[in-house]
């Protein structure tokens, strides 16, 4: 490898780490609850469906994408608040985050990992107001807002059918 290419490489690498390092996503974009209790007695409240979604947003490249170009945008935001409670769940693997009561968010967050069987990130866990679970996928089968929202409502035709 010659030196121009093992200085891109590495600065790519460099690059990369920082922006999964940064703490822009460190707390739920506008709109989103991380608190899952409350999101259930809101959702039981409203008569709404829950969106659960789970993301790493210190170590997943793929959970940072999907936040910057779906979760965080107004457009989806808006839209999705319309038909569910919005809840994400971040696990920043390092023990480092904390949330606004000075919990450890990755050990608050681990047990509904363990909880909902998730292995895979960003996984998205859709929740009917009584708590029994519909449906769940890879969110970046959706890695935009249009197929994400037309997902989301063929999810809930499908659930009415139930």
């Amino acid at each position: 490898m010659g030196m121009t290419k093992a200085f891109h490489w590495f600065a790519s690498l460099a690059i990369g780490v920082a922006a999964l390092s940064a703490p822009a996503f460190a707390k739920a974009p506008d709109g989103w609850s991380t608190d899952l209790e409350k999101a259930f007695v809101q959702a039981k409240a409203e008569n709404k469906p829950i969106l659960l979604e789970f993301t790493g947003s210190t170590w997943c490249p793929q959970c940072v994408i999907m936040t910057k170009n779906v979760f965080s945008k107004k457009e989806f935001v808006d839209a999705a608040k319309k038909k569910f409670i919005l809840v994400e769940l971040d696990i920043p693997f390092g023990g480092v985050t904390k949330d606004e009561t000075g919990e450890d968010v990755e050990d608050k967050n681990t047990k509904y990992v363990k909880q909902y069987s998730v292995n895979e990130f960003p996984h998205v866990i859709l929740i009917k107001p009584d708590g029994k679970e519909f449906t769940r996928f890879f969110a970046v089968d959706y890695p935009k807002i249009d197929l994400f929202l037309k997902h989301l409502d063929e999810a809930l035709v499908k659930k009415d059918l139930d």
